[in-house]
């Protein structure tokens, strides 16, 4: 690591500076630093890890935080914390990881304890995949192989790289870990904890750790307006009572020349999917989501079907691609809107 121009790029006013000195000169919290540097961290996990009480660990990350050295990420009755990902505390965070010996024992140990600690939590994770699986095989069973429609969705939202890439309705986490090879860094959002739990846990198993999982409304998003390069509804918008209000609200944080790609059915009649799977609509015709592109502001440039062959048995679902583009030149008036950084996680709506 070139120290100085980290230090360089960190350069902090007199009195900021005292409070980062003071937050990491402690050895708990070069501790907590050299673990967060790995991956992000609950609080109950990580006083497993150093095997201290919670509110001593909490009074660590509170000043951690307070010196934005840390990130909070509230998710139900849980908070997530991680390395800060903007500004001079990100810079801050990683020379001080640059200084510390990662081999030393005690930093060793706290790596294996949280290894621990994460196999654990997957394998309560893929407890919950497997008493679901059979749910998701019947609906996959419906449409096109899966591996066609995945092909389709590289395909259509293009090689990248996007520096910030966000799947709404994350689920598995499924496309983060397609597209893991094509952003900077990855964001999933999601309401539930099990599905977010099952995603964090398969991301870090398969060393995604450019990518996060978060607790959000799809209503009421935790991200900054204009700010992701690319943006992904796959399966989504069918559970959604409000489909139209969750796509304006994706186009809200699409940066200029962004890709917003919504992955659907096309309209059907299974009615069961109703009943059964809790689906809120029965698919959706072209024109209904061109409309409502054209209410953002956004271009259509694409839209693709896979229908399945003429072999399929009657019922089969359609799946359809509908890409959306906005150009360097557009942006929507948001002067009376709170921005995303303004937004609380916490909301329902």
């Amino acid at each position: 690591m070139d120290h100085k121009a980290s230090l360089d790029r960190a350069l902090l006013g007199a009195h900021s500076a005292v409070g980062v000195l003071k937050a990491v000169a402690e050895p708990t919290r070069l501790r907590l630093l050299a673990l967060l540097s790995c991956g992000e961290r609950n609080v109950k996990d990580l006083t497993r890890i150093l095997n201290q009480s919670q509110p001593r660990i909490s009074r660590h990350l509170k000043l951690l935080t307070e010196a934005d050295l840390v990130e909070r990420a509230p998710e139900g009755s849980w908070v997530y914390f991680r390395l800060a990902e903007a500004g001079a505390g990100r810079e801050v965070a990683r020379l001080i990881l640059g200084f510390l010996d990662m081999n030393d024992p005690v930093i060793v140990r706290d790596r294996e304890r949280a290894q621990s600690v994460q196999e654990e939590r997957q394998v309560a994770a893929q407890s919950y995949f497997r008493s679901h699986a059979a749910e998701w095989d019947r609906i996959r069973a419906l449409h096109v192989a899966e591996g066609e429609v995945e092909a389709a969705v590289l395909d259509a939202l293009g090689p990248g790289p996007f520096e910030l890439l966000v799947d709404l309705g994350t689920g598995t986490g499924r496309m983060l870990e397609l597209f893991a090879a094509r952003f900077r860094r990855g964001l999933g959002l999601d309401l539930n904890p099990a599905m977010l739990a099952y995603a964090r846990a398969k991301l870090e198993r398969a060393g995604i750790m450019h990518a996060q999982v978060r607790q959000a409304n799809l209503y009421d998003l935790p991200v900054a307006d204009g700010t992701a390069d690319a943006l992904v509804m796959h399966q989504v918008l069918h559970f959604l009572s409000d489909p139209q209000r969750a796509v304006h609200e994706a186009v809200r944080v699409l940066a200029p020349g962004g890709r917003l790609l919504i992955v659907d059915f096309a309209p059907h009649e299974l009615e069961f999917l109703r009943e059964d799977f809790a689906h809120e609509r029965l698919g959706f015709a072209g024109p209904l989501i061109a409309q409502w592109f054209a209410d953002c502001g956004v271009d259509l440039i694409e839209t693709r079907d896979l229908a399945p062959g003429a072999a399929s048995p009657k019922g089969k679902l359609t799946v359809s691609l509908w890409l959306a583009g906005r150009s360097g030149a557009q942006r929507r008036d948001n002067t009376n809107a709170p921005t995303g950084d303004q937004r609380k996680l916490e909301r329902t709506a």
